[in-house]
């Protein structure tokens, strides 16, 4: 449990009316470190193509809010079972390009099925850096993109950057 602690403060998850969007921020123990369940986008996507991102989408009417909306894209993504995950708050909304989407990231522990599915039509590769990973800041660049610092961290598979590689810098204080 001591790998959980620093997430113990963590606030609800965001659940007003401008929230558009819900991706779930997965982690799970493995070994003596906690490891984050991201993914990235096909190159053919209509849009972020290629982008290193959580499981999410579009927050749907039948959905029981962004937590419903996490668990389900989580599901249909990578096959991540609902009933593996256990909901732990939120970080703060963060929005994309477009300054209308609105984005609740839902931070969770998972038990990791032993095999992760990725849907092709949405998801081209799983990637699962350690949180001691991330925290290495020399993995961490900024750059500026139209008038904006942004934060890249480079994996093998893709570039995290922009919202998700936000939503990582926030997670990431937890632990420092």
């Amino acid at each position: 449990m001591p790998l959980w602690k620093p997430l113990a403060s963590l606030p609800p998850v965001a659940s007003d009316g401008t929230l558009k969007a819900a991706v779930l921020v997965p982690l799970y123990e493995d070994g003596d470190d906690l490891r984050l369940v991201l993914t990235r986008r096909p190159d053919d996507m209509r849009t972020h193509a290629g982008d290193v991102v959580f499981p999410g989408g579009m927050i749907d009417p039948g959905d029981e809010g962004p937590v419903g909306t996490a668990l389900r894209e989580a599901w249909e993504e990578v096959g991540i079972p609902p009933d593996h995950v256990e909901i732990l708050g939120g970080l703060e909304p963060v929005t994309t390009r477009s300054a209308e989407m609105w984005i609740a990231p839902v931070v969770a522990r998972i038990r990791r099925p032993s095999e992760l599915r990725p849907e092709p039509g949405e998801v081209a590769a799983i990637i699962e850096p350690t949180i001691a990973q991330l925290l290495d800041d020399d993995a961490w660049v900024t750059r500026d993109w139209h008038g904006r610092t942004m934060w890249f961290h480079e994996f093998p598979e893709g570039i995290l950057w922009g919202a998700t590689a936000l939503m990582v810098r926030r997670l990431l204080e937890f632990f420092r």
